[in-house]
């Protein structure tokens, strides 16, 4: 399976079949970025002994630089162009994703864990209707 959406305009070319909505939402999320992030704030968390919020935001950070990068690498399709739309919303997936868990974001005054299950569904939601023209 390519991690690359397809659209319509490649299945009317003699191409695979277009990615239908729930393709495209597990397409937008960098799980593989994700389960980094989980893995990595299980062992910050248990390796410190005092505030952990410095280490969470550089591995936020680190995560937020990586998502991108690798998503390009992942979706580069020799004579295409770049899918742009989809690392975009693949990166932002990545920061609701940090931000639902809680991680460096629980810390702040604002932060309720109800408000980023909230975020996370409602973005969900909305980027599974996005088809990036880019095929």
């Amino acid at each position: 399976m390519s991690r690359r959406i397809r659209t319509q305009g490649l299945e009317a070319a003699g191409g695979p079949p277009a990615d239908k909505y729930l393709d495209r939402i597990v397409k937008y999320i960098p799980s593989e970025i994700v389960g980094a992030w989980i893995a990595l704030t299980g062992i910050i968390a248990s390796a410190a002994a005092g505030p952990t919020t410095i280490a969470l935001w550089v591995v936020f950070v680190i995560g937020a630089i990586l998502t991108p990068l690798y998503l390009w690498r992942q979706t580069s399709e020799t004579g295409k162009p770049v899918a742009t739309t989809q690392i975009v919303i693949s990166a932002c997936a990545f920061v609701v994703w940090v931000f639902a868990l809680g991680g460096p974001f629980a810390g702040l005054g604002f932060y309720q864990p109800w408000l980023g299950s909230v975020v996370l569904i409602v973005f969900s939601l909305i980027v599974g209707a996005v088809i990036p023209p880019e095929g």
